[in-house]
């Protein structure tokens, strides 16, 4: 089975850039916390909605940036699921302008409750997170 993948533009602003009219690095863990939360919404399970019982924080980032990006260009990131455990989601998300990748980050977020410990995906959370699963 072909799993998909969620992709989401976004032009880089000024408010991105440095100085220079290079993205300060932090800006692009915005556009990824961005992108996974557009990808949660697009599943159904917008953040709003699991804020009221919990939420899912981001534990562990690792990111590279093989080149960098400029003041008016467009970014394709690309998100996929690496591993989906009882309440941890492995998530796999690159950004590219064209043919030329711009970063690429893997992180792990973990589904929690109201005190902030570890709480199972519902059912309905796992069908909708199953499809983009990258085998």
């Amino acid at each position: 089975m072909t799993h998909r993948q969620f992709t989401l533009p976004q032009k880089v602003l000024f408010k991105h850039c440095d100085p220079a009219g290079v993205v300060f690095y932090p800006r692009y863990f915005e556009m990824i916390n961005d992108c996974v939360e557009a990808f949660f919404d697009h599943a159904g399970f917008p953040f709003e909605k699991i804020l009221e019982s919990g939420g899912v924080p981001t534990v562990q980032i690792e990111t590279a940036f093989p080149a960098p990006s400029r003041h008016g260009d467009h970014l394709k990131l690309t998100l996929e699921l690496t591993q989906l455990g009882t309440a941890s989601l492995g998530i796999a998300i690159t950004a590219d302008a064209g043919a030329e990748r711009r970063f690429s980050a893997t992180l792990t977020l973990v589904h929690i409750d109201a005190s902030g410990r570890p709480k199972p995906w519902t059912d309905p959370m796992r069908d909708a997170l199953t499809p983009y699963i990258r085998s």
